[in-house]
């Protein structure tokens, strides 16, 4: 990477630093320079002191140095724990606000760019080196050291500049001091630059031993696993690979510290023999009487911090060019642009609730795949109708629907609302027309009435009729907190568990709740028994009323109650109409299935009278 990416990178992520906390960014800044300029307050004013005491100097003169050696020191120690406090208090928030923004990439990312495994992949590698310090943590402790650093070296060379005018010190003694300084320095740049190598190094190869960590770690901290790590006796073989790997982990760690140490043995070496020379030039001057007592000591400590800022400075620099590296990676995940059209039109709001849908041609392949999903797909229906949608698992169903809620766009082909490509449609206007139960839901850790409602505050009542429309009734009952229980316990201990089936119904409240014209339901009952799936999909199917309910399966619960059924095939449209077209057509797939799956539909006289 070039010095000017570089720069470009660094200034790019304190410029973040500032959006995400502007104080804690102040503080960290305030904090390094105030721990850095508090060292020099007793080394200027200690040696004025120990001058004044070795001149004899009157008694006011002698308390105004201890004065202001006291009075200062403590005055910036009251400005640094301020700082600290606040930087304290400001540190959770940034680490929030960047989780925010992991949140809100992924909320405004196109959704085929989330199911992407090579950006699953880039996002828990980012997440994985952040865990280790790069990125945010490395860049603020590299801007702090920076102007703790920079600070230091302006005030020892402002302090020891006196030392090279000295008349009483002869120049080949400052030559060689300076001949000292300089070897000192770039041992010191040597063995900082080696140092950061190896750690380099060191976490490339440990990369694969933190994601075991973490793999270990969600899984002991993941209750619902504790049921099959109980019953199938898993403690001691979870217990021994988290050993095993935490071992080799700190095995290669301390093996790693060994070379750094034995890496800077020299420095040390090097820094306390010039420690030793400065004393004895000074001691030599101060004993031919050109050279104050209390010019020793401030002038060895400016040149031993001197070197440690330099030292430290060195290290800054080579943490942070190494840390550019893993901020590029950082910024290039934030940088993926969404490409997909967002359009401008208004979804028209219809009085006489008449909408056409209609797939024209449409083909479409996932990212980075040659096989197509579906292949020249044409469909109609109209707002108000019952649409099933089967076929065998891998056919093509889901992918029709997420088209059709326009998550991805069409590979080839139009689809039309109301005569107008879908995409011309401004997008979040478009979805919100869409309520959609997936095969995959989510529930969240939140009450029953947010999970509902999708949103923090929500109409009590209206969740409560919903949750009764969708059988949840009973359960909502039993509940004292009522729509204000929380589900699960990650918030609250009074949170409660509940079964496949509870949780489907809330799902399905959850999409009447939204009242939209479109209602899909994508296999919703999959893990139900046939006869079950055949209760809730009757139920619902009275619920939904005038609104175009899609249902999706593999199973054929659904098809009674719908106006139109389209059964799909390897990605293709192969036969459409009623059951009872369908059920006619003897050498058809839909007979197929249909007789395939009958019996399992007929447990009960009245479910086999409805077969």
């Amino acid at each position: 990477m070039k010095l000017s990416e570089h720069r470009m990178i660094f200034w790019r992520a304190v410029n973040l630093l500032f959006r995400l906390e502007r104080s804690f960014a102040l503080c960290v800044m305030f904090n390094a320079f105030f721990a850095s300029v508090i060292q020099y307050i007793p080394i200027y004013f200690s040696a004025k002191l120990i001058d004044a005491i070795w001149k004899g100097a009157e008694k006011k003169e002698i308390l105004w140095y201890i004065v202001l050696t006291v009075g200062l020191t403590f005055l910036l120690n009251l400005l640094l724990t301020l700082c600290r406090v606040v930087e304290n208090i400001k540190t959770t928030n940034i680490y929030r606000e960047r989780e925010w923004m992991y949140s809100k990439k992924e909320m405004e990312m196109e959704y085929s760019r989330i199911e992407s495994r090579e950006i699953a992949l880039l996002l828990e590698r980012i997440r994985m080196e952040s865990q280790t310090g790069y990125n945010l943590y490395y860049l603020y402790t590299s801007v702090r050291m920076l102007v703790r650093h920079i600070t230091s070296i302006i005030a020892s060379l402002s302090l020891i500049a006196s030392f090279f005018t000295l008349n009483s010190v002869p120049l080949f003694l400052k030559l060689i001091l300076m001949a000292g300084i300089m070897v000192t320095v770039l041992y010191m740049v040597y063995a900082t630059a080696k140092e950061e190598t190896i750690n380099q190094e060191f976490w490339k190869q440990c990369v694969n031993l933190n994601l075991l960590g973490e793999r270990y770690s969600n899984i002991v901290g993941d209750y619902e696993m504790g049921k099959d790590i109980r019953l199938y006796g898993m403690e001691e073989k979870i217990a021994e690979d988290n050993l095993r790997t935490d071992m080799e982990f700190y095995g290669d760690y301390i093996k790693k510290d060994k070379k750094c140490l034995m890496l800077f043995l020299p420095s040390v070496l090097f820094s306390h023999l010039l420690r030793c020379g400065v004393y004895m030039v000074l001691i030599m001057a101060v004993m031919a009487g050109n050279v104050s007592v209390g010019s020793i000591a401030k002038y060895v400590s400016c040149i031993m911090l001197l070197l440690d800022a330099i030292s430290g400075m060195v290290g800054t620099l080579q943490r942070v060019f190494a840390n550019n590296h893993y901020l590029k990676r950082f910024f290039s995940y934030f940088d993926i642009q969404n490409k997909m059209y967002q359009g401008s039109l208004t979804v028209e709001k219809r009085l006489d609730n008449e909408y056409d849908v209609e797939f024209r041609n449409v083909s479409f392949r996932y990212p980075n795949t040659e096989n197509y999903a579906l292949r020249h797909v044409n469909a109609k229906f109209k707002v108000g109708k019952k649409l099933a949608v089967v076929g065998e698992n891998g056919s093509g169903k889901t992918t029709f629907i997420k088209l059709l809620c326009r998550l991805y766009d069409p590979t080839e082909g139009e689809i039309f609302l109301n005569g107008v490509d879908i995409r011309k449609y401004n997008y979040d206007e478009y979805l919100s027309i869409f309520s959609v139960v997936f095969q995959d839901f989510t529930l969240f850790s939140f009450t029953i009435g947010q999970n509902v409602a999708a949103a923090k505050e929500y109409e009590k009542a209206r969740v409560e009729e919903c949750l009764r429309r969708a059988g949840f009734g009973e359960r909502l009952d039993t509940m004292p907190e009522g729509t204000d229980t929380y589900l699960y316990k990650d918030y609250s201990e009074k949170g409660i568990e509940i079964s496949g089936g509870e949780a489907q119904k809330i799902a399905l409240a959850r999409a009447l709740y939204r009242d939209a014209p479109f209602i899909v339901l994508d296999e919703p009952t999959a893990a139900l028994d046939p006869i079950s799936e055949y209760e809730v999909y009757s139920k619902f199917n009275e619920l939904s009323g005038e609104h175009t309910t899609i249902y999706i399966s593999h199973r054929l619960a659904s098809c009674r109650f719908c106006d139109s059924i389209v059964v799909f095939d390897e990605g293709r449209i192969i036969e459409q109409g009623s059951h009872e077209e369908l059920i006619l057509k003897k050498e058809g797939k839909y007979y197929e299935l249909w007789n395939a799956q009958a019996q399992y539909y007929v447990s009960t006289p009245e479910v086999a009278n409805k077969a």
